[in-house]
């Protein structure tokens, strides 16, 4: 694609995020219906079958044109993580802790704010290589063992067009 066709997409973003936002709230019902019946009795075929749509989802995805994740939540941010990104930046890890992060309700380590201190006006990452694991695994939809992370899944279905559309497409290939 060229540049001239890419910029329509990026001006077009937060009609397409509310829409997202829109479609996945409409949604919302019978897919935790749906959710709730594969947690019940999950195909044989649904990690196979899941992993397949996520390829397929992100083979036309661009997460540069949308960073909606990293402008609408933290990830959780564990010891490893903190170790291996303060290294990355010159820093103690309790330097990090103290600088970047804090304790959430469940105990973990988020980030202090929203939109992620590490993503650029590009939404390039400056941590990416290192960047946690959580977001290294976003938004999920390639877990094996799928059914465990369907709460998870549907909460990312609202911050991530990938991750609806790859329920969208879940729905309808592997009707429960």
């Amino acid at each position: 694609m060229s540049d001239m066709e890419d910029e329509p997409f990026k001006e077009d973003m937060p009609t397409r995020l509310q829409h997202l936002r829109q479609r996945a709230k409409s949604d919302r019902k019978a897919n935790k219906k749906y959710f709730n019946k594969l947690r019940r009795r999950p195909p044989k075929q649904l990690d196979v079958t899941v992993a397949r749509l996520h390829d397929e989802v992100f083979e036309d995805t661009d997460c540069l044109h949308c960073a909606n994740c990293c402008k609408s939540a933290s990830p959780i941010f564990k010891d490893r993580d903190i170790e291996r990104i303060a290294r990355h930046l010159g820093m103690r890890p309790a330097e990090f802790v103290d600088r970047y992060l804090h304790l959430d309700n469940e105990g973990d380590y988020v980030n202090n704010q929203v939109p992620c201190q590490f993503l650029g006006d590009d939404n390039r990452c400056s941590i990416y290589e290192v960047r946690p694991k959580a977001c290294r695994e976003y938004p999920h939809t390639n877990h094996k063992n799928f059914h465990q992370v369907l709460d998870l899944t549907l909460k990312n279905t609202t911050i991530c067009p990938a991750a609806l559309e790859v329920v969208r497409r879940l729905r309808e290939e592997l009707p429960v």
